[in-house]
């Protein structure tokens, strides 16, 4: 892995199961994750997905790109456009810094509003052993 490398994006169709899946999974009950006519009545046109959800699709992205010797250290996320049930979030990385086994990299998460998570993964890669 070096500075500059891209890691293969990953799109994620954002259905109403995953929203309301996550939001349960994480434990976060508000009523904008599951409940269609009370996110409208507080101004969203739908339900949203939640930060956790997609820290968690984040982290995913990196250890299914990185491999199993991939651990991570540190995740640094910000969210901008909401994701929508019916859209697709795109998440894409770059290799910003190399040292040693350590790397941070660059991620942004792009729906059909824009950006809908940007950040940082520190994350350190293993060698897998052989069996």
């Amino acid at each position: 892995m070096n500075v500059g490398d891209t890691l293969a994006p990953l799109e994620i169709p954002v259905t109403r199961t995953l929203i309301v899946a996550g939001a349960i999974a994480s434990r976060d009950y508000q009523d904008v994750h599951h409940d269609a006519s009370l996110a409208r009545e507080k101004g969203s046109p739908d339900i949203f997905m939640n930060i956790l959800t997609t820290n968690g699709l984040v982290g995913r992205y990196i250890t299914d790109r990185l491999g199993p010797g991939a651990v991570l250290r540190k995740v640094a996320i910000r969210l901008g456009a909401p994701n929508y049930p019916g859209d697709t979030m795109v998440l894409t990385g770059t290799v910003a810094a190399v040292d040693g086994d350590r790397a941070e990299i660059q991620v942004l998460g792009a729906n059909s509003l824009g950006h809908h998570v940007t950040g940082t993964v520190v994350v350190t890669v293993t060698p897998e052993v052989a069996a």
